[in-house]
């Protein structure tokens, strides 16, 4: 951009001098003169610019989830006698709505601080660059720029939702089954003492093993079972239906998030498995920091996932321990995924299907407005058509096509009616085996869906 600026006054300048050079007038030679003087006298503006700045910048967090705001806030000061005219500063950055830019100029020896907000509306991880300082002079000649501090790195979570009257059901189990795994908390779940070591509480003492072997004993503890909880988020591509924020994989991240963080709320250890492109597990875990672990991945996966989530059971399943709640965030209508998930009952692992409703997700075609167009219309043409022939009023024949949605017929749309019918089939056989199965439909409220 800055060579196009040049290239005019280039020709224009080259044809000055040779036209001086050729006629010998003094006032073509003094235009010569001028622009020599324009010319440097602009390059050492620039050159000088930058020169007694100081700048930085500060962004107010680097996390958050979808909807706060990101807060960054910019200095600069000039420490030198001379005025700094005209300053732009940015910040080039990922960012799905970028910081905003700012022209300002400074006198000697003044400072200038100014604070800029912009939304987080998508989740993701992003990139916020160093500060960029540009100036130059009045004629577009020539331009300085210098860059200032380090980038940083954004990390936006999902949407957490309040899902108040969410409760995961219990595995309904008839006797304890002792885990391997042991627990930094108190449970009640006792299996065995140890040696006390310093940071132990003294509510973990077991007195009468103290004194038996003469030394303090502490007692351990198992996982609680029923506390336990595992999320398998579907996210196949095969499957996905809508755009944006709504589509069933923004829903579904939304929905995994909004429950995880809840079962963490209550204390329980949660796990997770994305099936995305790149298939990842979390192991079951309590506390905030696998909270702060679950936010990251669900920041991350994308719906790109090559295998159907009767493939992903198979693997995930058997990780599942007597006790456990697993609860499957799926759009699939494929039948396949359902057996698997039938025979964990057995194996006193209760299950929640979060069933997303892709065919309400899915995002009306071209022709949809037409087919309204003509629901709008046969009723006043089979009346006009009635009347004529002295039959019955078109009242009957206006309730067969309904007032207009929007949404093709079946007839006009075959790949939505199929739709359709394939989730109805599937929330049949849902019902058959017995499945809690949670329905959640586009642009209806997480905190409603999952009551």
């Amino acid at each position: 951009m800055l060579r196009l600026r040049r290239l005019p006054i280039l020709v224009v300048g080259t044809i000055v001098i040779v036209a001086a050079l050729s006629t010998g007038l003094p006032f073509l030679f003094f235009l010569v003169y001028l622009g020599f003087l324009v010319i440097a006298g602009s390059y050492f503006a620039t050159r000088l610019g930058l020169q007694s700045l100081e700048a930085g910048f500060a962004i107010g967090q680097v996390h958050g989830h979808v909807g706060d705001q990101l807060r960054a806030t910019y200095t600069v000061r000039n420490v030198g006698r001379l005025p700094k005219l005209w300053l732009e500063t940015y910040n080039p950055s990922s960012l799905p709505v970028p910081l905003p830019g700012r022209a300002i100029s400074l006198g000697p020896r003044a400072e200038r601080t100014w604070v800029a907000k912009v939304p987080l509306s998508r989740r993701g991880h992003f990139r916020v660059d160093p500060l960029q300082i540009r100036t130059g002079d009045p004629f577009g000649l020539f331009e300085s720029v210098a860059g200032v501090g380090h980038g940083v790195n954004v990390v936006v979570y999902p949407r957490i939702e309040r899902i108040p009257h969410w409760r995961l059901p219990s595995a309904e189990l008839d006797g304890s089954h002792t885990s391997r795994e042991r627990a930094l908390q108190t449970t009640p779940l006792a299996t065995g003492v140890r040696p006390y070591a310093p940071g132990d509480s003294f509510n973990r003492i077991h007195w009468k093993s103290t004194a038996r072997h003469g030394e303090i004993q502490v007692k351990e503890f198992d996982l609680e079972q029923t506390a336990d909880a595992w999320i398998v988020l579907d996210l196949d591509a095969g499957v996905q239906a809508g755009k944006g924020d709504r589509s069933t994989v923004e829903v579904g991240i939304r929905a995994a998030a909004s429950i995880a963080a809840k079962a963490v709320e209550e204390g329980r250890a949660v796990g997770i498995t994305a099936t995305g492109r790149h298939p990842t597990t979390l192991q079951a875990d309590r506390g905030p920091r696998q909270r702060l672990k679950i936010m990251q991945l669900l920041a991350a996966v994308e719906g790109d996932g090559p295998a159907p989530l009767a493939e992903a059971l198979s693997v995930t399943l058997p990780r599942l321990r007597r006790g456990m709640t697993v609860v499957v965030i799926t759009s699939s209508d494929e039948a396949a995924w359902i057996r698997p998930l039938a025979t964990l009952r057995s194996r006193g692992v209760a299950c929640v299907v979060v069933l997303l409703d892709g065919p309400t997700f899915a995002v009306p075609s071209a022709g949809a407005a037409p087919v309204a167009a003509r629901a709008v219309a046969a009723p006043a043409v089979a009346a006009s058509t009635a009347a004529a022939h002295g039959g019955p009023a078109a009242g009957g024949i206006a309730g067969d096509f309904g007032a207009p949605t929007g949404i093709p017929d079946a007839e006009d749309d075959p790949d939505h009616a199929e739709a359709i019918q394939a989730m109805r089939a599937l929330r049949h056989q849902l019902a058959e085996y017995d499945l809690r199965t949670v329905i959640v439909r586009a642009d209806e409220r997480l905190s409603e869906a999952l009551a």
